[in-house]
Parts: structure tokens; sequence; C-alpha cells
């Protein structure tokens, strides 16, 4: 009886381990399609404005949705 509660501990402590793994494969590939766009200073505001501007969207939507304000 205790194989099989060690068999599943074992899965469950694997999905962190894929959670990461997904994580860090979308950020490489985001970052590979956006770094042309870096090496030209507008498109490089340009991108960092946007970014910057998501964040705040987000910050200020989940702040209101949550009733931290």
């Amino acid at each position: 009886m205790m194989v099989v509660f060690d068999d599943f501990w074992n899965n469950v402590l694997r999905y962190p381990r894929y959670f990461v793994t997904i994580v860090l494969g979308i950020f490489f590939a985001l970052f590979g399609w956006l770094k042309p766009l870096l090496r030209n200073p507008i498109s490089a505001i340009a991108l960092i404005g946007f970014v910057v501007a998501a964040f705040i969207f987000t910050f200020f939507t989940l702040r209101g949705m949550l009733g931290l304000a």
C-alpha cells in the first residue's frame, strides 16, 4: 500500500518542474521573437512602453477586481 502513495507523490512533485519548463519555454520563445525589435531604438522604446503599460493595466485591473483600493 505504501508503494502506491510513493508513486503518487513522485508524480505530484513532477508538476512544478513541468510548470517551470513551460513558463521558461514561453519566455524564451517570446524573447527570441521580440529580440529584433530591441535593435532599433524607436521600436525598443515602443516595446518597453507597451510592456510597462500592460503591467500597469494588469495591476490596476486586479487591484480593482480584488477590492484592494
